[in-house]
């Protein structure tokens, strides 16, 4: 037994220095069988600049940290909103909102990196994030388009590789650009570019052949593809009914959750949409702050449920709205709030996911957690166990450190469906 051990040891440290990443399960403890998930793709809406849960999904009626935002009645009984989320109110029985979330990060890169990745930012190792995770786990859907897609911005492959890259889109408005060849090309002259390139690279290759170096080269492949596809019509919003498009609003973010309805009823498994500029410290009240971010928030996910719903495709995918942390109970003296990661909120809707709920519970004035602690990782745990991976299941670093995808957290069980 003990040869034996020693043998898989070496074929573990072997395999991880060959290829880079290693799937080999830890030889401490066999792995847990992944459970069955029903999500088969996720859109994650992630607010960043750390959403004021008093002022959204948990408001504090009758107490002072209420401030200027006053509070609605939702669909599930006994549970308020703040006023700005009319239409999420109304559909609230296809929600499960969690309050209980609380971190010990209050600065907003490091906080934005733990939500996306259940990992502290430290200079030796990037993580990935959920889109390249699902890829590696789950793999494609499509076989042109990207698995995973980001608009406006978020974590990269971290040690996955180039190849786990997810594709960036700046503006939805815009879809993918710079898909058409430049019209000075005559026809075989962009191949005939790219053969001289492989080349003049061919001396570098033989020198440096390595797992980093296929990543990027699968990469540009699939870039090439990619622009001789068909399918490149998934990024074109102009191609939805002009109705559809009112309803979804005009702001950046909402034209994003319908871009994220195209990409994922086309065959992208994970698309991640930010909405920027909740970092509230002055002017709370101001249109432009929380009543004009809820609107845009209210538009964009209302539509983007009932849109699923119409396409068929709710029952296969998992929504999830995030943020970093939460925002003080206390309006400070520039009638805004400060970071406070203390407490906060996020929400689920979708595949997988037990609607028509709240879990856990802050205090009477939003400060801390009262019952149902939750952790970034539990959080992403839950997330992992309703699309079926594995949460024991482990990625090897090309420096042969293990890494799971929500770390030590622990799926909430009486979330999942």
């Amino acid at each position: 037994m003990d040869h034996d051990l020693h043998r898989r040891r070496f074929m573990e440290a072997t395999a991880s220095s060959l290829l880079g990443v290693s799937i080999l399960p830890s030889l401490g403890r066999p792995l847990t069988a992944a459970p069955v998930g029903k999500a088969k793709r996720l859109i994650y809406l992630f607010m960043q600049g750390a959403m004021s849960h008093i002022d959204t999904l948990d408001p504090k009626p009758g107490s002072d940290s209420q401030g200027p935002t006053g509070t609605i009645k939702t669909k599930i009984p006994g549970v308020q909103f703040g006023q700005h989320l009319p239409k999420l109110a109304g559909m609230a029985q296809r929600l499960a909102i969690v309050r209980s979330l609380n971190t010990a990060t209050g600065a907003h890169g490091p906080g934005q990196y733990l939500m996306r990745t259940s990992y502290k930012k430290i200079a030796t190792t990037r993580h990935p994030s959920l889109g390249p995770w699902l890829q590696k786990r789950l793999g494609r859907i499509h076989k042109e388009l990207p698995p995973s897609v980001q608009v406006g911005g978020g974590v990269g492959p971290g040690y996955l590789g180039a190849q786990f890259a997810p594709v960036p889109i700046g503006d939805p408005n815009k879809g993918l650009q710079n898909t058409k060849q430049p019209s000075y090309l005559l026809d075989g002259q962009f191949d005939q570019r790219m053969n001289l390139a492989a080349k003049f690279d061919k001396t570098f290759r033989s020198r440096a052949s390595s797992a980093e170096v296929a990543g990027y080269d699968d990469l540009y492949r699939e870039a090439i593809g990619l622009l001789n596809s068909k399918d490149l019509a998934a990024f074109d919003l102009s191609k939805e009914p002009q109705a559809k498009q009112d309803k979804y609003g005009t702001s950046r973010f909402g034209r994003g959750c319908l871009l994220a309805a195209r990409l994922i009823e086309h065959g992208v498994r994970y698309v991640e949409v930010t909405h920027n500029s909740w970092d509230h410290h002055r002017d709370l009240a101001s249109d432009n702050n929380i009543p004009g971010k809820c609107a845009n928030l209210d538009d964009g996910l209302s539509s983007l449920l009932t849109d699923l719903q119409s396409r068929g495709l709710l029952d296969e995918t998992l929504i999830v709205v995030a943020t970093e942390f939460g925002r003080k109970p206390k309006i400070n003296q520039n009638a805004g709030r400060d970071h406070h990661p203390a407490a906060f909120s996020c929400l689920l809707a979708g595949a997988g996911i037990k609607a028509g709920q709240v879990f856990g519970k802050t205090d009477k004035d939003g400060f801390y957690v009262d019952d149902n602690d939750v952790t970034v990782q539990d959080f992403n745990a839950t997330i992992a166990s309703a699309l079926g991976i594995a949460l024991d299941e482990e990625i090897y670093s090309p420096d042969g450190r293990p890494f799971t995808i929500a770390d030590d957290g622990e799926a909430i069980k009486s979330l999942l469906s």
